[in-house]
This record gives C-alpha cells, structure tokens and sequence, in this order.
C-alpha cells in the first residue's frame, strides 16, 4: 500500500509540474486550449475547455503507475481524451514516449511547431519527482492490484487554471476564486465493490513564494481499507488529519461550501442552517477539500455537473477520516427515516442510457462530510427547509 500511495503522491507532484510550467507564458498558455467536444462539455459553463496541460498530466499518471505496477496503466480512467487538434485540424494522440526527444516531437506537432515550448513540457514530463520526508504508515495495509482502478481529474477547477487569478483573498480560510482553487486529483477504487480506498490531493498553487514568485504545492491523502485509516496532517499519521470539533456556531448552525450554480431552493435551506456560515468556491475538488481541511462542516452540491473524477479522490480521504460524500437525492429521501440507509457514491458503474461524460456523472447531486453525527442533524433539519 505504501508503494502505490508514494507513487501517486509523486505522480501528482509531476502533474503539478507540468501545470505550473505550462502557466509560466501567456503566449505559450493561450497555445494550450482548446474547446471541448460537444458530449464532452460539463453543461454547467456555457463554454467549457480542456487544456494539453489536462491531456499532459493525464497521461503522465497513467505511465508513470503503469511503469512502477505494469498492467495498472490499462485500468487508470480520467476525465479527458487523448486526442488533441492542433491550429492546422492535424488529430494528435498525446501520450508519453520512451524518450525525453521523442515526446518534444510529438508535442511539437501539438503546439504548432513551437519547439522551446514543446522541449519545456517534455522536460517536465520526463523529469524525476522526489517527495522527502512522508511518513507513509500503510505498510501493514495489502490490497491486489488486480482489483484495483484509479479516477483521475488531471486539473480539476480548469477555468480557474486558464482564468488564473493570483491576487484572490480567502474568506475565513476558503477561497471563492483563483487558482488556489486548483487541484490534482488521483483517487483508487475497488473494482469489485466500487468502493474508494486511496485518495491524493494536490493544490499545485497553494502557496507563492514572496521571494522567488514560484507556486508550491500542498499535499493531502488518505487511506481507507479493510478497517485501516491513515491520513496525512498528523506526524503519526494514526489519527484524524482535522480536528474532530465541529465547526459549528450554534445549535442548528453548520458550515457548508456550494457552488455559485446551486438552485435558489437548495440556497435559501442552506442559509437557514448555515446563515453567515454558507460559502461558496470554485471546483468541486477545492470544495471537497474544505471538508477535508476543517474550514467547513459539509459540501452540498444539488446538481449533476460532478462527476466521478471529480469525488473519488477527496471521498478515500474523508473516509479515513470518518466521513464519506452520498448521493443527496438519496439523502434528502431518507431523511427522518429509521432505520437510515445511505450508502456512499461508488465509482464502478456507469450511468445507463447516458452518453459522453454524463455517464459518469455523480446523479442526484453529493454531499461530502466528516461526522455521521453531524450529518443525521444537518440532513434533517436542511430536508424540513426545502419547499
């Protein structure tokens, strides 16, 4: 266990690499998008994009694990597709070659003959990554390859990555905007129950040095399987990475994030139980990690606009941290029934009679929590307050 999660940690530290490279150049940046097909667009922006840095980082997890765990490479799934269209309509596989020189090549043919862009990515791509000092307790943890399959969202948060405002100012901790919205998100599932048990969080820009200008990254995990729980945050790594106090501020007031997006019913509830504790930020990743982080109780999302790529990850983590996200339609049924089923989001099966990303989609909305306790009250009194 502790190979493959040292293997995921390094292989989104590359990924935020190459994000943060691909952003040193507006002339180079502004090379790097392209419109998303029309069964590929996330219906919640009225133009959605895909980046080569999206199609980059990607492929880079799926080589690097299938290099490290051959054969893992073949059940590595993510958000995009391989195939980009350069300026002249020429279709492209992007994929990692054996050689720094061959992948400078073929991401020239990418970026319209620009050869010191494509020699930088290719640097990033084939550079060694080296994580120091992680304590990874999961030693005593065993799980089969060959039951295993990882979701990735190689850029979660990407109009925040291309918009790439640097100057937003947090609101008690949570940023609503910005690129420190950005994350790397590699979560493991169980290909057999479609249970998450691994996740890896990376903010590439959560923190700028003052000096240097550069971006650095912060790193989350978290590992839940077989009754084990171990998570990043503390130096044992045997305990909660977030204070087990809530975050509440009263009897029936909770913390929550959501998305500027969510329906006006759904917001009025939520104002109900959270009044002046409600806020919202971009990219479902960035929301998730709220949770994670303590800076809110829940993240509730309404709508069909997340997807699998975008929950697996931060689910592992909440797990191990004695949390977990839910399907909200189910939850909203189930309220103040005894005795309460609701079982978590599994990432095994698709959606039937959807097409393109929606067949991943995660339906009936999420929310993401750390307390079973904390969730059977927030759940109850957020259900009587929708019409």
């Amino acid at each position: 266990m502790s190979e493959i999660l040292h293997e995921l940690l390094c292989a989104s530290e590359k990924a935020a690499c190459i994000a943060r490279a691909c952003r040193q150049e507006e002339a180079l940046f502004q090379l790097l998008i392209e419109e998303k097909k029309e069964d590929e667009r996330n219906k919640k922006f009225l133009t959605d994009f895909k980046t080569l840095a999206d199609v980059l980082v990607q492929e880079v997890i799926k080589h690097d694990l299938g290099k490290k765990f051959p054969g893992l490479e073949k059940n590595v799934r993510g958000e995009e597709s391989n195939e980009f269209t350069n300026e002249h309509e020429e279709k492209i596989i992007v994929e990692v070659c054996s050689t720094e020189e061959e992948t400078a090549s073929l991401l020239q043919k990418v970026l319209d003959n620009n050869k010191a862009a494509a020699k930088t990515l290719a640097r990033a791509v084939h550079q060694e990554v080296t994580l120091k000092d992680l304590a990874l307790d999961a030693d005593n943890v065993s799980i089969p390859l060959d039951n295993i399959a990882v979701w990735v969202d190689p850029i979660d948060s990407t109009y925040q990555y291309i918009k790439g405002s640097e100057d937003i100012k947090p609101v008690k901790g949570i940023y609503p905007k910005g690129l420190q919205c950005v994350t790397v998100l590699i979560g493991v599932f169980l290909l057999d129950t479609g249970h998450p048990i691994m996740g890896v969080i990376n903010q590439p820009f959560a923190v700028k040095d003052p000096v240097t200008l550069r971006w650095k990254s912060q790193l989350y995990w978290g590992v839940s399987y077989m009754g084990s729980n171990i998570c990043s945050g503390n130096p044992d790594n045997k305990t909660r990475c977030v204070s087990q106090q809530s975050s509440t501020t009263g009897d029936n007031s909770y913390a929550a994030v959501t998305s500027s997006a969510e329906t006006k019913d759904v917001l009025k509830a939520l104002l109900v139980v959270c009044g002046e504790n409600l806020h919202f930020a971009a990219g479902a990743g960035y929301k998730c990690l709220c949770v994670i982080q303590g800076l809110v109780d829940f993240y509730l999302f309404s709508e069909d606009t997340t997807f699998k790529w975008d929950s697996c990850a931060p689910h592992a983590i909440l797990k191990s941290l004695g949390g977990g996200i839910l399907n909200l339609s189910e939850c909203i049924k189930s309220a103040n029934k005894k005795p309460c089923n609701r079982p978590h989001i599994l990432y095994n099966s698709e959606e039937e009679e959807a097409k393109g990303a929606d067949r991943w989609a995660n339906k009936g909305g999420l929310v993401a929590y750390r307390s079973e306790q904390h969730l059977e009250d927030f759940i109850d009194i957020f259900t009587k307050n929708l019409p």
